[in-house]
């Protein structure tokens, strides 16, 4: 008795068989070979086959056509030398089929992994005059099957002399094709071709240039990147032109093209097809849906990517009413996307799940699609069917398909595709959906990886810039971060807004050179570095001076740019410092930029003896100061110095009531390939001004009444009351005692009044920190002072101060 998969297996060769007899009895044409290979997605559960034929001169087996994703994933090369030991050449030196599993390639040639994992390879020699090989590989789990052997059997007979002799060295080209000699620019067309440029077969001069010149020229220098030997690799291309009519819009054209190499002492060659564009509308059953499924699965990036692209290649040609790609994550589908998108399309347990922007759903509240998962085979019911469950019937009422998608051993998802009305499954139907199950689940173990680094990175990123602004009194501050666009690799752009002491505040943005781990790990330290040093109260240029310094001795081959600004909210006066970095650009209340004159220092770590000059900045209320990194401004086809000019043009035309939206539309509307931080500040002016008043502490025996006669004298001219004097005069005597008595140096007395908060701070040289007691007996003499100050007051603490300390004290009053 037939088993189950036997019948399976050998129903699969014959409609292998058939569809390669229906392609064959078709009339020959230039695509026939592509279609002709594509059966071997279909059938033989290949994701890349490919056809080599003999050079001119036999020497070499080049790659005459291809199909699935690119050979390249898989280490494979366009060319074969035809004595090496590679498997092209074994196969067609030998006349019998190469099949080679993961130990054997990593012992040969052939060593590179594949996308998802390992992969096996197939090479069969092609019968018929001048031979050549059909090469297959696939990532199914075990290989090629008894019957995908038999089906690769049946397309390497029907790919003999699967490329036109382009040029007349082999009998007349189809109809739709074209062979253009590299070196010389003579072309042979096809009848067909010549007529769709409008041009007699009699009349035309072989000349490739006779074809350009009907060209759109718009199109032609697209068109002239595919036919300048010079801006070409061996390999595919296709592109869309126009041509001019004699009446009426110019028609679209569509080119196909490969470059074959011409062998030791000869030109290359390119041959393809042209056709009508606005022809081409393949049917659902029409396997060329595959080969465009794969090259859209091989540019797909992410997991949402891979979900598009399948539903983009299935839906319209199924007529299918809903779609759904899922990850498998233990024992959810994770559903990534939806087709359409609306929750009421979908079953009422999918809404339930519904928890974030797409919904996950239990495998378990599904047995019929766990079975499904667990065979690994596609599965179809017809409208209709009794035995499945809510969940999956109302997805497709009139017939619902499930691929699982297997990937690396393993079901990386599945994909569900339901109709409403009841729907016919033809063979060709099944075969499309089998061989996109394969495609798409190679490409989501791909994408799902690119997520995983993808999160990696911006984590990481995230981390080392800060997780929020802190607000300001009289500003506004906002910032903005992007990653670069090219790859994953980590940046050392940063931005930071650091509050000082007395309504001071710093704004830093800077860019590591470089985009690697490195960097993104220099940046983290230079950003804390210069934190550190504003924070003990060093003016602008000795902190930038100091993380000079620091990175000079880290030895690392890196620099850095930076720009500093210090900013005092209360007067709107700043100093700023430039490290090699961009000036900032102001946006002055009537709406006018002006690009601050910033003389500027060298890049951090360049030099250990730099000197960065400070200049100064005046804002008044309404101004915007910008910070961008060069990301932002800089292009390939513009000068930097233009890119800063547009940038204060746009920050011109900028409504600085809304500082989000203008830093998204500044984002959004440069072109840039590199990371960019952007940090932005308006200065309103602070609507309540702080009054202050200071006092230099002479170490004289009389030092604390003096400091305690000036602060009596002082609040009385704020208009503080009598009944509020007490506790600052306290918090003075005791402050104020301690620096002279455990300091030496110079000791500044400040006196701070906003609103109805009063602020007392005393300054000495000393860096070290009042200790607070613990416990002070009843005959103790000392150690009280800090107990009363805690005591009293709202609030206290102490801050570096250009190397030595303030200790303050905030105290309520009522005037």
């Amino acid at each position: 008795m037939v088993g189950e998969g036997a019948v399976r297996r050998g129903s699969r060769t014959l409609r292998a068989e058939s569809a390669l007899r229906a392609l064959l009895s078709q009339r020959d044409t230039a695509e026939r070979p592509r279609r002709i290979l594509e059966q071997a997605l279909v059938f033989a559960g290949a994701a890349f086959a490919a056809v080599y034929v003999p050079g001119r001169d036999g020497e070499l087996l080049c790659l005459a056509e291809s199909a699935g994703v690119p050979g390249t994933l898989y280490g494979l090369r366009d060319v074969h030398p035809a004595r090496d030991g590679s498997p092209v050449a074994d196969a067609h030196r030998t006349g019998r089929p190469v099949w080679l599993g993961p130990g054997e390639l990593a012992e040969g040639a052939v060593a590179r992994r594949g996308p998802s994992g390992d992969f096996w390879l197939a090479a069969l020699p092609v019968p018929g005059d001048g031979g050549g090989c059909l090469l297959a590989v696939t990532e199914q789990p075990g290989g090629f099957g008894t019957d995908e052997r038999a089906a690769l059997a049946l397309i390497a007979e029907a790919a003999v002399r699967p490329v036109p002799a382009a040029g007349g060295e082999g009998g007349r080209l189809p109809a739709d094709a074209f062979g253009l000699a590299m070196d010389t620019g003579r072309i042979e067309v096809g009848d067909a071709v010549l007529g769709l440029f409008g041009l007699d077969p009699d009349g035309f001069d072989g000349r490739v240039e006779t074809l350009l010149a009907l060209t759109v020229p718009e199109d032609l220098p697209s068109l002239m990147s595919v036919v300048e030997a010079d801006h070409m690799s061996i390999g595919d291309r296709e592109l869309e032109f126009r041509v001019v009519q004699p009446t009426g819009p110019p028609r679209w054209l569509r080119l196909r093209g490969r470059l074959l190499p011409g062998g030791e002492g000869r030109p290359a060659r390119l041959a393809g097809t042209v056709a009508d564009a606005s022809t081409q509308r393949p049917g659902i059953t029409d396997v060329t849906r595959v080969q465009r499924l794969a090259a859209a699965l091989a540019t797909a990036g992410t997991v949402r990517d891979v979900g598009q692209a399948v539903v983009a290649a299935l839906r319209a040609p199924l007529r299918a009413d809903r779609m759904a790609l899922a990850e498998l994550e233990n024992d959810r589908l994770v559903v990534t996307v939806l087709d359409p998108s609306e929750p009421e399309a979908w079953p009422e347990l999918w809404r339930l799940e519904w928890r974030t922007e797409w919904p996950d759903a239990p495998v378990r509240a599904m047995p019929t699609l766990a079975a499904a998962l667990r065979e690994g085979r596609a599965r179809i019911w017809p409208a209709g069917t009794a035995d499945l469950e809510p969940a999956l019937a109302e997805v497709g009422p009139g017939g619902l398909a499930v691929l699982p998608l297997p990937a690396g051993g393993r079901m990386a998802g599945a994909c569900l595709i339901g109709w409403d009305r009841p729907h016919h499954f033809g063979p060709d139907e099944r075969a499309l959906l089998t061989a996109s199950a394969g495609l798409a689940g190679q490409a989501l173990m791909r994408a799902h990886a690119f997520d995983a680094e993808h999160e990696l990175v911006g984590m990481l990123q995230r981390q080392l810039l800060p997780r929020r602004l802190p607000e300001l009194p009289g500003a506004v501050a906002v910032a903005r971060y992007l990653p670069s666009t090219a790859g994953l690799e980590l940046g050392g752009d940063w931005y930071d807004v650091i509050p000082l002491p007395d309504h001071r505040v710093a704004l830093v943005i800077g860019d590591v050179q470089g985009h690697s781990a490195g960097a993104a790990t220099l940046m983290g330290q230079m950003r804390t570095a210069l934190r550190a040093y504003a924070a003990e109260g060093h003016p602008p240029d000795v902190v930038v001076s100091h993380a000079n310094r620091l990175l000079v001795d880290m030895e690392t081959d890196l620099f850095a740019t930076c720009a500093y600004v210090e900013l005092d909210l209360e007067e709107g006066t700043a100093w700023c410092v430039r490290a090699g970095h961009l000036p900032p650009v102001l946006r002055h209340p009537d709406g006018s930029t002006e690009i601050a004159e910033v003389e500027g220092g060298l890049p951090l770590g360049v030099a250990d003896r730099a000197d960065f000059p400070m200049s100064p900045l005046r804002l008044r209320p309404g101004t915007l100061l910008a910070l961008t990194t060069d990301g932002l401004v800089e292009s390939a086809d513009a000068d930097i110095d233009e890119g800063v000019d547009r940038f204060a043009q746009a920050l011109a035309a900028a409504d600085p009531a809304r500082l989000g939206p203008v830093a998204d539309a500044l984002l959004g509307s440069a072109h840039r390939s590199d990371d960019v931080a952007l940090l932005l500040l308006r200065y309103d002016g602070m609507a309540l001004r702080p009054l202050r008043e200071s006092w230099t502490v002479w170490r004289v025996p009389e030092a604390v009444s003096h400091a305690r006669r000036f602060t009596r004298r002082t609040l009385r001219g704020w208009g503080i009351a009598s009944d509020g004097l007490d506790a600052v005069l306290l918090v003075v005597s005791e402050l104020v005692t301690n620096a002279l008595v455990h300091t030496r140096g110079q000791v500044r007395l400040d006196l701070t009044l906003v609103g109805d908060r009063m602020r007392v701070a005393v300054a000495d040289a000393s860096p070290r920190a009042p200790a607070r007691p613990t416990s002070v007996s009843w005959e103790a003499t000392g150690g009280r002072g800090i107990l009363l100050v805690e005591a009293v007051s709202a609030a206290w603490g102490t801050l570096p101060a250009g190397g030595g300390k303030q200790v303050w004290s905030e105290l309520p009053l009522g005037r």
